[in-house]
């Protein structure tokens, strides 16, 4: 039985151009589509369907506004953005991950780019993840931000965060009330239990590196807050998202971390406590340069059908000088990070921690490493952050 899809957008044009992709598929056709985010939410009130794709700019009732009102009114549905870089579009996109969007696409600048193959494939298989995704998806992720929203008296609507604040002003109106402190790790996206856990003085000079795709912008928020400030490493992260979206994640993550974070930039020094985020469009390496290792952002091509691929962040780092390299593979679709860390643990001593499948929105990238034999530990996500810091320790 074909799956129903539901689509909400105030243009004619690209609801033709999305109808037309969908019911060429035989896996889906397009039950219903609304004008703007009123409608739409009149018709999800009345019908349930398999997906809904979403525009976010819309008279009436915007995106961003619908998905408030169905958290608020408990209909829920498995939502697939279709987002925009012009504007405040990627920062709307970031809060349209934390309102319970399954995923986003980017929308294509014109009507032959949206009927161009590449666009096509990745549309389809997008949204072929969000009608398999949890039917509980978005209710969860409401539950999160509320738990989150809840831990600070002072905490405003993370959907209301200024992003153009003054440095430091957001991440300390925005950083839950507990964070972690010292070598303690109280969860600061997770339930606190009261107790901070204490971690040992690691010996050695670690890295960490991280990949994730599919469900990663959400699972990130319940690892790297979590990390402490003087984490005894730096992070190298590869999310597979567009050009224009990875700066948001950054300044979103940053204002719900102790330690920094932000969108990697070339020549960069690696430092402990720092988080890097690869660019949209650029592969994220580490390179030494006079004895000190690097950022390096490279223009080579896509691989394995995306740029930022993490498989070349991990072989960036097989000569790189550390005592291990801590590598972690969360949700996503795919296998990017396998070949990688393939190559990586032939020279360097590697740690593998997997995500489990249960805790996934798309069990694809971890069961590559769990199937291939690399995964030293395979934790749900709540267990990640733990595991990282066990590995590498504090300052």
């Amino acid at each position: 039985m074909k799956k129903k899809i539901l689509i909400i957008d105030d243009s004619a044009l690209m609801r033709r151009v999305l109808c037309d992709i969908i019911n060429s598929d035989d896996r889906f056709e397009v039950a219903e589509y609304a004008v703007d985010g009123a409608d739409g939410f009149k018709k999800l009130c009345a019908k349930t369907y398999d997906a809904v794709v979403l525009d976010v700019y819309m008279p009436k009732m915007t995106g961003l506004e619908l998905l408030k009102e169905m958290q608020k009114s408990k209909v829920y549905a498995n939502v697939l953005m279709a987002s925009t870089t012009t504007g405040e579009g990627a920062k709307e996109t970031m809060m349209a991950l934390d309102l319970g969007a399954v995923d986003f696409i980017k929308k294509p600048e014109n009507v032959a780019d949206a009927r161009h193959e590449d666009f096509k494939k990745r549309f389809l298989d997008l949204l072929d993840v969000v009608t398999k995704a949890s039917s509980n998806y978005m209710a969860k992720a409401g539950q999160q931000s509320s738990a989150l929203a809840g831990k600070s008296s002072t905490f405003v609507s993370r959907y209301d965060v200024n992003f153009h604040s003054k440095p430091g002003a957001a991440r300390e109106q925005a950083r839950p009330a507990g964070g972690i402190t010292g070598a303690g790790n109280t969860a600061a996206a997770g339930k606190n239990d009261g107790a901070a856990k204490q971690y040992p003085k690691v010996p050695g000079k670690k890295i960490v590196a991280i990949a994730s795709s599919t469900g990663g912008p959400k699972a990130l928020q319940e690892v790297i807050p979590r990390l402490p400030k003087d984490l005894k490493a730096p992070v190298m992260l590869v999310q597979h998202m567009p050009k224009g979206f990875t700066a948001s994640l950054a300044s979103r993550l940053n204002e719900l971390s102790e330690l920094t974070v932000s969108e990697a930039k070339e020549g960069e020094t690696l430092v402990n406590g720092h988080v890097y985020i690869a660019p949209g469009g650029a592969h994220l390496k580490a390179g030494r340069n006079a004895g000190t290792l690097k950022i390096h952002l490279s223009d080579e091509p896509s691989r394995e059908g995306v740029k930022p691929c993490a498989n070349y962040m991990y072989e960036s780092l097989i000569n790189s000088g550390f005592d291990e390299v801590v590598c972690v593979v969360l949700t996503g679709m795919g296998c990017d990070g396998t070949a990688g860390i393939v190559e990586l643990k032939k020279k360097q001593k590697v740690r593998v921690i997997a995500q489990s499948g249960e805790s996934c929105t798309v069990y694809g990238m971890p069961r590559s490493i769990v199937d291939g034999g690399l995964a030293d530990e395979v934790v749900p996500l709540a267990q990640v952050a733990d595991q990282i810091i066990k590995n590498v320790g504090v300052c």
